[in-house]
């Protein structure tokens, strides 16, 4: 061992993962608490606000609902525009405070890796005029939204100052952040393997694409893809794998190939249901949750999800008909015995489960039709296609065993691609 002393961060986007992570490093552990207490398990903006703290006291982040009343002030105190708040916010979240642009001149030059809608210059003068007066009142109220906190953190490392850890493990590394990733690249310094990074670009649901090597992270020749899935059946393996493309590649050209991958066993075909009701979803899901309990699957290893929080209550139907409790998990609910899980798809990453039933697969429900209704450049729309499939990609692949995946007619087209070979009981596939 080079380093029995070094302290390591073992962390990912979300805390909810971070938290899982924890509970099987522990079981990993066992007796050894010379080697835990050297190992923190956070997520890492928790890690980032911490440090900042430390530095200049407890911090005012701003919720999102208090930001898109600062963008929406800002937009309306600007001269006429044809901007829509979807692109305000995304524009702001992506771009502006990513990047930490603070001065016009930066925003006019910066490349804008990820959003497609071309903007010239005299549109984004226009821009610039809003989001200036965002940064504004966020300094008048004396709020510091994350990027901002990471980017004093970071500085402050860049300075010599002394970080969290020496060495640090990240888990879902493709929904890792800008303003993140700079951080961590600061963390490591010139340590030699400072970093590693586990990631999948196929379940990159969260952030747009940038480049990792202009922020100091080049792992062109350094990364090793995994050929073995020990999570998921062949079946619903392979069955997830036609929502994408053989081929994913990132900003700086690293590519995942998808052929050939295997997994480790064996499962039932993956069935996907059209139904003509909602009466008729909700017994074709009770049903099959019902045959699961009879199969010997426990609540808590079942998980339903649907595309976001309006479609839950026609899941809570199938349940509670199947004669079962549920928890409707957030961020900071766990699973719990003697109950299944129900939550929406994004809040799905990292979840395992024996047997999975995505419910409400609907056409304008995935992809979301306000999503799609927000694009303001048609360049945009690919982004969006693409973050939905990943997000569906996600959902299926929490299932070991079983999968369900039920829609009204018309359906999802995704499911199209699904449908290929899969098991049909009934409906038009």
């Amino acid at each position: 061992m080079k380093h029995p002393q070094a302290r390591v961060l073992l962390t990912t986007f979300s805390i909810t993962l971070a938290r899982h992570l924890r509970q099987k490093l522990e079981r990993l552990l066992g007796d050894d608490p010379a080697v835990g207490d050297r190992i923190s398990v956070r997520s890492i903006d928790e890690v980032g606000i911490d440090c900042f703290e430390q530095l200049s006291g407890k911090a005012s982040i701003p919720t999102p609902s208090m930001l898109r009343a600062l963008i929406k002030a800002a937009s309306q105190a600007a001269d006429d525009h044809k901007f829509s708040m979807r692109f305000l916010e995304i524009e702001w979240t992506d771009v502006v405070d990513a990047w930490q642009l603070n001065s016009w001149e930066a925003y006019r030059d910066v490349a804008r890796l990820g959003r497609k809608t071309r903007l010239g210059e005299k549109q984004r003068a226009l821009l610039w005029q809003i989001f200036q007066k965002v940064r504004s009142d966020l300094d008048e109220q004396g709020l510091t939204t994350l990027p901002t906190i990471f980017a004093a953190v970071t500085d402050r490392l860049n300075n010599g100052g002394e970080g969290p850890a020496e060495f640090v493990v990240v888990d879902e590394a493709q929904d890792i952040g800008v303003p993140q990733l700079r951080f961590l690249s600061a963390l490591a310094g010139d340590q030699p393997n400072g970093l590693f990074f586990a990631g999948d670009l196929g379940q990159r649901i969260f952030q747009t694409p940038f480049s990792w090597r202009s922020l100091g992270v080049d792992i062109r020749g350094r990364s090793h893809t995994l050929r073995i899935n020990y999570r998921t059946s062949h079946q619903i393996r392979r069955q997830a794998d036609r929502l994408l493309p053989p081929e994913l590649s990132d900003v700086d050209g690293n590519a995942e190939t998808r052929t050939g991958t295997v997994s480790a066993f064996n499962g039932a075909d993956p069935t996907i249901r059209i139904v003509e009701s909602p009466d008729e979803e909700t017994a074709v899901i009770a049903a099959w949750l019902a045959e699961r309990k009879e199969l010997g699957v426990q609540p808590r290893e079942i998980g339903v999800f649907v595309r976001s929080e309006a479609e839950l209550p026609r899941a809570m139907d199938a349940i509670a008909k199947a004669g079962l409790k549920y928890v409707i998990l957030d961020h900071n609910t766990e699973t719990t015995a003697g109950s299944v899980s129900l939550c929406p798809m994004h809040l799905a990453k990292g979840l395992e489960f024996r047997s999975v039933a995505i419910a409400a697969c609907d056409d304008e429900v995935i992809p979301l039709q306000s999503r799609i209704e927000s694009i303001a450049d048609e360049a945009d729309l690919e982004d969006v296609y693409e973050t939905e499939r990943h997000l569906l990609y996600v959902a299926c692949t929490r299932a070991r065993d079983h999968l369900l995946i039920t829609g009204i007619d018309p359906a999802s087209e995704f499911l199209n691609d699904l449908a290929q070979s899969a098991h049909a009981l009934g409906g038009q596939y």
